[in-house]
């Protein structure tokens, strides 16, 4: 198979869902993090009544400046009397505005004498947040599709709302494959070994999305062990994603094993890093062979598994944010595939300026670590130190509100 530029192979992919999760009804106190199946609209105004932004004195503006009685006093919660002309009414942050009044003088502006209160002049509507000034009955609060944030638990919340239906999360399967790779907290390495990152660094990836992770471990390089593994994973979860194994070695059986037990969609992607990616399917169920590099994997994960998970799990997400910064590196040599270089980010503005995490080595996970972005190169580009470059932010990378990157 030729390779694929991300933004072919990235719809075709797509294309393949064909349905959504079952959905179920959360309470707010267990939805956050969960992809909303219904459009939310309020039924009631926020907030519902006038109220004072500050703690002060209600009047009619037309009353001061002077001396006014102090008629009432009107906590948060308790409903007012109407205000008689002549009077102002002491209030507090958040309590209605008495019937009659029109304006909040703040209370360091006031000055208390025995049984009224020297104002100065107010202007009508000063320190009022009037109804509805928030939410209006009828808005629309949480589109289908959305991933909630504590914010929009809050919101919900705020109109009296309860309740949400919700997709169910998505059953993602993990395993990685290679007889080098040992387990993190396991005794000293042998010669030729190194710990197993990909299988927490993704299982981490699919749980910042909301969806479940069956973790199946790392399988030696036998093809019967790996393609018997794929089966069973298979079997019970909705996706199964793989590290390692999907290059063109005598030791990478993952690729075949798809070939051999299903079907291979997709192999070789226009990217660095990440070139060796397999999408396929066995017994219907997606499968996303990523590289076994580290830094490969990650970014694999990011750009094209993610996208396909969140429109999997019913989410709807935006494009990748994107913004130009100056480069503080240089690319003499065109590259035939599209970069993803790891940047930090210094300055700000059109000030700011990117400046590569060291090593860009697919094998080096620390120029992820240690990096603010990624700064996406076209192919047969040369660079030049000063040149703008677009660079798309780590945590939108992360984030399960952006999906695609073109």
């Amino acid at each position: 198979m030729a390779l694929t530029p991300l933004s072919q192979a990235l719809p075709q992919i797509l294309a393949t869902i064909q349905s959504s999760p079952d959905t179920e009804t959360l309470t707010l106190a267990d939805a956050s993090g969960r992809y909303a199946a219904e459009t939310v609209r309020s039924f009631m105004a926020v907030p519902p009544a006038d109220n004072s932004a500050m703690d002060g004195y209600a009047v009619r503006a037309q009353d001061v400046p002077g001396d006014l009685l102090v008629s009432q006093r009107i906590p948060a919660g308790q409903t007012p009397g109407s205000l008689a002309p002549g009077t102002a009414a002491r209030i507090f942050t958040g309590a209605e505005i008495p019937g009659g009044a029109d304006a909040v003088i703040l209370q360091e502006d006031a000055e208390p004498l025995s049984e009224s209160v020297r104002l100065p002049a107010a202007r009508e509507g000063q320190h009022i947040r009037r109804r509805g000034s928030d939410i209006q009955a009828g808005d629309q609060l949480i589109a289908t599709g959305r991933c909630l944030l504590p914010q929009d638990i809050g919101l919900l919340a705020s109109v009296g709302i309860n309740e949400i239906e919700v997709y169910r999360p998505l059953r993602v399967a993990i395993l990685t494959t290679g007889d080098e790779l040992r387990e993190p907290g396991s005794d000293g390495l042998e010669p030729g070994e190194i710990f197993n990152s990909n299988r927490f660094s993704l299982a981490a990836q699919v749980r910042a999305l909301g969806m479940s992770v069956t973790d199946l471990g790392n399988y030696p390089d036998e093809p019967e062990l790996i393609g018997e593994a794929l089966e069973r994973a298979a079997a019970t979860s909705d996706c199964v994603i793989t590290a390692g194994g999907v290059s063109v070695g005598e030791e990478d059986h993952v690729r075949g094993q798809i070939e051999l037990r299903g079907t291979l969609s997709l192999w070789k992607l226009a990217i660095k890093p990440g070139k060796p990616l397999a999408f396929g399917d066995v017994a219907g169920t997606p499968i996303f062979g990523l590289p076994g590099n580290p830094v490969s994997a990650w970014i694999t994960f990011a750009l094209v598994a993610k996208p396909w998970l969140i429109r999997r799990q019913g989410g709807s997400a935006e494009p990748l944010p994107r913004f130009p910064v100056q480069a503080d590196f240089q690319m003499p040599r065109p590259g035939g595939r599209e970069e993803f270089l790891r940047v930090r980010l210094s300055g700000s503005g059109t000030a700011m300026r990117a400046s590569l995490t060291g090593s860009q080595s697919s094998g080096v996970l620390s120029s992820v670590s240690e990096a603010d972005g990624v700064a996406v190169i076209p192919p047969e580009t040369i660079l030049k130190e000063g040149d703008w470059v677009e660079v798309i932010p780590l945590w939108a990378l992360l984030s399960p509100a952006f999906g695609e990157a073109h």
